[in-house]
Formats: structure tokens, sequence, C-alpha cells
């Protein structure tokens, strides 16, 4: 089977397709037929020598995927069969033919959603999840600052928020991009390439600031992050797109807020973990995709590139354009459903759903309440 690959870190230009052994699922695992994966922030830095997979994880790229299960490990109980469509989360290893994973990472595609947009959801959406619910612990009514808001997380997060029925605030790039945030849920947007987002977010919240920060950008936001945080406010921190290193007087600042700094990976995470949190966001958050009415979820879409175009996709990611998820689709022959609808173009709405049904449906959970006392999960 063919997989993404690259020899040496570096720009997009390393990056290839490699024939590689088609693994075996073992005790507890089925194997997943890749129809799509996504792009993210880790492929990239993992690309250029800066994200290492965790220890025991393959090193081709792709942290989620959504296909059909094509076979069942030994001892693997459950619903699951061969046909079943299904998206996993994963460490590592989302964008080859095949995969193996845990049965308790995998998730049911809700009812109406195509391959291409369910590939999109099992790590920016439980990422989000993870973040609002496990370790901010947003409340009804309060106000969540969302960094990079028009990205996979960003996204996923305003509309989790509004689920939550908190209100959030989102820094983004342009007009048109708060536009979109707006359109999924968000109070309001503010540029940060032409505003000061801390001063704006005080005047949004009539000088209270904000009670919960969802930040994946860090050292060059650590000030103004501070200064817009309300008292007794939490910041999440989950990435470091603005460097690594600040200077001046976080601690103290922090302190005279009582503020709470806390950081957050889910990559990282043992599969007990994870298995827990695929469970609680599967009971709670995944039926909210199928819903006809005005809280229905919807995975947000940028464009779609056939994995033959692994290099031309990376480059538009570097570039820091997209809108949503970068989806890859995987080549199989032989076999029906759908496996996507090709590049959304400029012209399109970037909120508009692909069409397409779903083959080989699996249950569908029953929703719970969106509560934090559903989850036994530790969140530091």
């Amino acid at each position: 089977m063919s997989a993404t690959h690259f020899d040496k870190p570096g720009g997009p230009e390393n990056l290839y397709l490699k024939e590689v052994d088609k693994p075996s699922p073992g005790e507890g695992e089925v194997l997943l037929k890749v129809a799509a994966s996504t792009l993210n922030w880790a492929d990239l830095l993992q690309k250029q020598g800066q994200y290492a997979p965790p220890p025991g994880a393959s090193s081709i790229l792709g942290l989620k995927a959504s296909g059909h299960v094509a076979e069942l490990g030994p001892r693997c109980q459950g619903h699951w069969k061969p046909g079943d469509s299904a998206m996993a989360l994963l460490p590592s290893e989302g964008q080859p033919q095949y995969v193996t994973v845990p049965k308790g990472l995998l998730m049911p595609i809700p009812t109406g959603l195509s391959l291409p947009q369910a590939a999109a959801i099992p790590e920016a959406w439980t990422i989000a999840f993870q973040l609002l619910h496990c370790v901010g612990g947003v409340q009804e009514g309060k106000t969540v600052l969302i960094h990079a808001g028009t990205g996979g997380v960003g996204t996923a997060a305003i509309q989790l928020t509004r689920l939550l029925k908190a209100i959030s605030l989102v820094t983004t790039s342009s007009k048109e991009n708060i536009q979109m945030a707006q359109k999924l849920g968000a109070a309001t947007g503010f540029d940060y390439k032409k505003e000061d987002f801390s001063e704006e977010a005080l005047k949004a919240t009539q000088g209270a600031g904000v009670n919960l920060i969802l930040d994946c950008i860090s050292g060059s936001y650590w000030e103004k992050n501070v200064n817009c945080l309300a008292l007794d406010g939490r910041q999440v921190l989950y990435g470091l797109m603005g460097g690594a290193n600040i200077s001046g007087p976080l601690l103290s600042k922090l302190l005279f807020k009582r503020g709470s700094l806390i950081t957050s990976l889910l990559r990282s995470r043992d599969k007990q973990y994870k298995q827990m949190l695929v469970k609680a966001f599967t009971e709670q958050v995944l039926p909210h995709f199928s819903t006809e009415d005005r809280q229905r979820l919807l995975p947000v879409l940028d464009r779609v590139y056939p994995v033959t175009e692994i290099q031309e996709a990376h480059v538009y990611m570097e570039g820091n354009k997209n809108v949503g998820k970068i989806v890859l689709k995987l080549p199989h022959e032989g076999r029906g459903g759908s496996t996507g609808h090709g590049h959304l173009r400029p012209s399109q709405s970037k909120l508009e759903k692909f069409t397409g049904k779903r083959s080989g449906a699996t249950p569908r959970p029953t929703s719970k309440p969106l509560s934090l006392l559903n989850l036994s999960i530790d969140p530091y």
C-alpha cells in the first residue's frame, strides 16, 4: 500500500508517496481502509523535524482518518463489522491506505456526513472538546476567547461553545473570516493584523475580561492574553505557533488576576485516556452532527486534495490560508461510497456542505447531556 513519507526533515518538497507493508490488526484492533484524512499543524512540525510522534507510534503523518472497516483483529468484540463506515483518532499514521486502530478510538460517522467531512472530526473536535470541557471547565454564560478561530480546532470550539450556551470571541485574519466565525456562532471576532485583540475583548466584555482563553499561539500573545483575562480566568495553552519564548512579568500579572495557566496536549496522552475521551465525545457531542435544528454541528472544510498532491496541500497550509480543514483523499479501487467532492472554489461559501450519503451505517450513539459531570477523565 502507499503512504505519505519523508526521508529527512524539511519543506513540502521532501514529501512523497512510498510503498509500505499493509498492516494486520492485533488483538482488540480494527483494520480501517482509509478514504480520507486531514492536515494539521502537527504534520507540518513533524515534517520539519520539530515534533516527533509519541514513543512507539509510526512516523507516517496523519492524526485522524475516515473510511471503512476492512478487517477485525482477534477478540475484537462489539458492533463493528467489515464494511462499516467509521472515523478514527490516531497518534500517527492517518495517511496510508490502511491503518490499524484500537476499537476504542473508532467512532461511527454521523448520518448525512460524507467521508471527507468525517475525516475533519476526530482530532480537531476531540481537542476542542477536551480544551473546553475537560480542561477549561467552561460554563453557560461565560466568555471564551478562541485564537486561530477559523482553523480546524477553532471552528470546532466556536460551535461547541455555542452548544454550551457560552459566548465565544475569536481572533482571525480578515473581515471575511470574522463573518465566517459569526455564522458558526461567535459573538464577534478581531483581526489580529489590524486590531489589538486584547483591548477589543475588554470592550466586548464591558471591561470584565474573558473567562477562558484557548491559546495555540503562545509567546507573542502572552501579554495581551493576560491583559484581557478576567479575574480567576483560565488560559489553556495547547500550541506554540507564535513561539516558545517570552520575556516580561508574566507570573506576576497572572498572580494579580488570580489567573490559571494550564497546558494541554492530546497526541501524547495514553490510550486509556483517549478511549475515555472518545467515548464521552461519542455520547455527548456526536449526535449533534445529525440533528436538523439550530444546534447542529458542522465540520468546516476548506479544500480537498488527492493524496498525490500532498506537497501542494502542505504548501497551501503553510501559507496559513485555510479556513477549516484541508482534506486528503486516499485512492482505492473497487469500492463505492462517498469519498470526496473535489476542491471548494474560492467563490463558494466555506460553509457550503458536501453532499452524499454514507454507506455501511453503524448504530447511532444515544445523546447524553453535554456536561462535565459525564466525564470521568482527570484533565491534568
